[in-house]
């Protein structure tokens, strides 16, 4: 009860300090008023609780008393549910704390153990982080936060496999791979560049694609005239995706997931299909052996599959093919694939939808 008289009396002195409104402003007012009504619900549900727990001692010690006799002479109030007095935990601790370190918004981080204040900061993103580095200096610039960061956008750096000197940062990496990936959406070659004079990246095309492969943040039509420059570096791209026991739709839009279709036919989505098909190939023999494909029967149905995508898709197709024009088309440029198979490409693509959306 000594926590709930604590919490009561100060509730009154908040309340009574709302009620002068020429203290201050309107908006810390309210502040006052909402945290002292949040802490009379929390003194309430205690109150609450406690009757509860009185009331269900005393109908057992009944049900007992019928059964064995006369209950035991132990005060109620040492039966009652103990209370945790974990510091931190307890409400009257908290309020203390609160009123003495003159806090008015979410309890102080430094408060927690360790481990549960790193969990709660990594769920911010770099912009709130640094926010919150200016309110928990010591928690916002962890380097445990700023790797977690680093390595969620972008997945490889030929920097994460080397040993790191004394002193390394990952705070002024992340910066420097920001500025770097804005330079790049800018100018693909000078991004490089950039990333290749810091340490970040090797100058290798193995080591280029992993990072293409494994980072989001760069723009796909400056990506689109990086690769078309660099077909090194596309073909370590290709090589990076395995299409194993996968319907080729379904491995198509994988691979346009990470290698952008372009929004016109040409030389460079030729290029993009051929070299999927081999790849396709490569990656499912078997298939390849019990349905006839081969990495040019692969490159027809890969143009019969976006055709069919724009046909079912786009709303200036009046009269949509149908299944058996679908499969009759298809069969005449790819006549060793079954009507089965490429029955089940159309469904495909019926229900899922475009394969470069």
């Amino acid at each position: 009860m000594c926590q709930i008289g604590i919490s009561t009396n100060l509730f009154r002195q908040r309340r009574d300090f709302v009620l002068q409104p020429n203290m201050m402003e309107d908006q810390l007012l309210r502040e006052y008023l909402q945290m002292g009504q949040g802490l009379w619900r929390v003194v309430r549900n205690q109150q609450l609780q406690q009757q509860y727990n009185e009331q269900y001692l005393l109908q057992r010690d009944r049900e007992r008393g019928r059964r064995v006799g006369p209950p035991l002479a132990e005060p109620l109030q040492q039966r009652r549910t103990p209370q945790c007095q974990v510091p931190g935990t307890d409400i009257s601790y908290l309020l203390r704390v609160r009123k003495g370190k003159e806090e008015r918004g979410f309890i102080d981080l430094e408060m927690l153990p360790p481990e549960l204040s790193i969990t709660i900061l990594s769920y911010l993103n770099a912009t709130d982080l640094c926010l919150a580095s200016c309110v928990w200096q010591d928690l916002g610039n962890d380097e445990y936060l700023w790797q977690g960061l680093c390595k969620s956008t972008w997945g490889h750096c030929s920097i994460y496999n080397r040993r790191l000197p004394s002193g390394f940062s990952y705070r002024k990496l992340y910066m420097e791979l920001d500025e770097g990936s804005l330079t790049f959406n800018a100018n693909p070659q000078e991004g490089i560049s950039y990333f290749m004079s810091r340490g970040i990246l090797v100058d290798h095309p193995k080591e280029i694609a992993k990072f293409i492969f494994y980072t989001r943040m760069l723009n796909w039509k400056m990506l689109q005239i990086y690769l078309d420059e660099r077909r090194d570096v596309l073909d370590e791209l290709v090589t990076l995706h395995n299409f194993s026991n996968q319907f080729l739709p379904n491995a198509l839009r994988d691979f346009f997931r990470h290698i952008h279709a372009p929004e016109e036919r040409g030389e460079y989505l030729e290029t993009l299909i051929t070299k999927f098909s081999h790849r396709f190939c490569a990656c499912n023999p078997t298939l390849v052996q019990e349905v006839g494909l081969s990495p040019d029967a692969v490159y027809v149905l890969c143009y019969s599959l976006i055709l069919l995508s724009i046909d079912l898709t786009s709303p200036h197709v009046k009269n949509k093919m149908s299944k058996r024009e679908f499969i009759r088309n298809t069969r005449r440029a790819a006549q060793n694939i079954s009507e089965d198979f490429v029955g089940h490409l159309y469904d495909n693509i019926y229900l899922i939808g475009h394969v470069a959306a």
